[in-house]
């Protein structure tokens, strides 16, 4: 009985982290260059009275790597990455990845996010730009041009999140040691006029927090009918 209770907490506590998370991707999934958190289970075996008891881990969370669909904007100062590459962003709390490269030029002519943080460069300096000198046209390698001129350009990185990923705001991680700079990778590209929409399906993902939202009420039952039943037999003990 007492594994059976161990059992049920078990899936209770896997079920209750899996609905956190997929609350978090259905609530993200308008948000422009959001990642999905997915989780990994795996069976824990556990020796009771001579037997295996297979009970449930409480899970690994891990970032999904699928990528977002397309949007055009037609805005000059809005980017999106066609491949496996980052913007990174200087923050009050160091670096970040993020694929959300909705960007805006202040009157001293830094790009900034429009939280108001650095854009970062491949050498990781923060870009500058002449907010006189015109129209600003990027090239696929993330070449920043002005008056037919390369002023600066936009910094790709590589970068896994990693199981023990940090996320900052809602689309973006504390870079981590796996960051490195791209450069002249034909499998990478900058798309002006483009964001990067959550790689999150909505319809998916609602569908699944239905039936995990089920499951985790029938772990909930199942633990009860335990607690009871472990009740009803203590009382059964001391009357006897």
């Amino acid at each position: 009985m007492e594994v059976g209770l161990s059992v049920g907490l078990s899936g209770q506590i896997a079920t209750e982290q899996r609905l956190t998370s997929l609350a978090q991707n259905v609530a993200n999934s308008r948000t422009v260059g959001f990642r999905a958190t997915e989780i990994r289970f795996e069976e824990v075996l556990r020796e009771a009275d001579e037997a295996q008891i297979s009970m449930v881990s409480e899970g690994q969370e891990f970032i999904s790597p699928r990528t977002g669909g397309m949007e055009k904007t037609g805005n000059t100062l809005d980017f999106a990455i066609a491949g496996d590459a980052w913007f990174s962003v200087q923050t009050d709390a160091g670096n970040v990845m993020t694929k959300d490269g909705r960007f805006t030029v202040d009157t001293l002519g830094a790009l900034k996010t429009l939280s108001g943080n650095p854009v970062l460069d491949a050498g990781g300096a923060p870009i500058q730009l002449d907010p006189t000198a015109g129209p600003i046209e990027v090239g696929t390698d993330g070449s920043i041009i002005q008056n037919r001129q390369q002023v600066a350009g936009l910094g790709l990185y590589s970068f896994d999140p990693g199981l023990d990923f940090v996320r900052y705001g809602e689309s973006a991680f504390i870079a981590n040691e796996t960051v490195e700079p791209l450069v002249d990778r034909g499998d990478v590209s900058v798309m002006q006029g483009y964001v990067e929409q959550s790689n999150v399906n909505p319809v998916h993902e609602i569908t699944r927090l239905i039936a995990v939202q089920r499951g985790f009420e029938q772990n909930v039952a199942a633990v009860e009918e335990s607690e009871d039943s472990l009740q009803r037999l203590i009382q059964a003990l001391n009357r006897g």
